[in-house]
């Protein structure tokens, strides 16, 4: 690991500050940032040499309830999430995605907000002292798209990215489904307006910009959420696919861990927008949701993965 400086800002104001300094970056639960400057993957021209913590910020954590909406706060932990009556009572999807992730102590450590932010998964982009300058980090190439790409994106366009590495974040693709919004110290952001193709990230966040809580509209009676997941193991890994679904008038349906940005399958919500879900219904929808996805033979297996989740997830 290289030497770094690390800062406790006690505000906003301080925090944007060092924010604003070259190669300052945000530090909340650390889940995902410690683990990657410890395997030192990225080049000199984008490594972190001022980390600042948010963690001694305070109004930054808790779960409230606003005229049917919900308010999470960035450095609310998973666990406080995936355990909250609030969320569970109306946000089932949420609630899932957070209990789903990693571990119980990683839960306890990792932040909503982190979790949105995390950096896509590759093992040529995390490779340890960045043995491959990949298209990611700005150099000419994916790595994955000639090698080992078993794990990686079929939905190849999202983003028009030149990165195969998929965005394993649980949480990211249970929050598109609910239609939340991200407010940072300067805008709100729809959700479906927060993930973009950076270098190195995944998010449209400038560097200074802090994202302080996470609303979630109420959904519309009579309609249900719910988030399901595969993964090689039950106990602690990042999904092979993940799924969120929100049914009634007006269904979302999203996709995560096969794109570099959670994907959104208008052609499965149309089937069952306004109707009464049955299994024929589902499984036409979990067909219609791999209709642009583009496999190589490496990632067909998730093709069945996906038109399974999608149709467990609506019946």
């Amino acid at each position: 690991m290289r030497p770094f400086e690390h800062i406790n800002a006690k505000t906003l104001e301080e925090a944007k500050a060092r924010l604003a300094e070259k190669n300052a970056i945000i530090i909340a639960g650390g889940t995902d940032l410690v683990p990657g400057l410890k395997d030192n993957f990225l080049p000199q021209n984008l490594y972190t040499t001022t980390i600042v913590s948010i963690k001694t910020i305070p109004g930054l954590t808790g779960i409230t309830r606003a005229n049917g909406a919900i308010i999470i706060g960035a450095l609310t932990t998973l666990a406080d999430i995936a355990n909250s009556p609030i969320v569970l009572e109306s946000h089932k999807a949420l609630a899932e995605a957070a209990g789903r992730t990693a571990s119980p102590n990683l839960r306890n450590m990792a932040t909503l907000g982190g979790s949105l932010c995390q950096l896509n998964r590759c093992w040529y982009f995390r490779k340890p002292e960045n043995r491959f300058f990949c298209a990611r980090k700005g150099g000419g190439e994916c790595y994955a798209k000639t090698g080992d790409d078993r794990f990686h994106s079929i939905f190849t366009h999202a983003g028009n990215s030149p990165c195969y590495a998929p965005l394993c974040s649980d949480t990211a693709t249970a929050l598109a489904a609910l239609d939340a919004s991200v407010v940072t110290d300067k805008r709100t952001i729809p959700i479906e307006d927060f993930f973009a193709i950076r270098i190195p990230g995944n998010t449209i966040l400038e560097n200074d910009e802090i994202i302080l809580e996470i609303r979630i509209p109420g959904p519309e009676p009579g309609s249900k959420n719910t988030f399901l997941k595969i993964a090689w193991r039950k106990s602690i890994d990042f999904p092979v696919v993940n799924c969120a679904v929100l049914t009634g008038d007006s269904p979302r349906i999203f996709l995560g861990a096969v794109a570099p940005v959670p994907i959104r399958v208008l052609e499965a919500e149309k089937i069952i927008a306004g109707k009464i879900i049955n299994e024929k219904l589902a499984t036409e929808a979990g067909e219609a949701s791999v209709i642009e996805a583009k496999p190589t033979e490496a990632t067909r297996y998730k093709l069945q993965l996906i038109k399974t989740l999608v149709k467990r997830a609506l019946i």
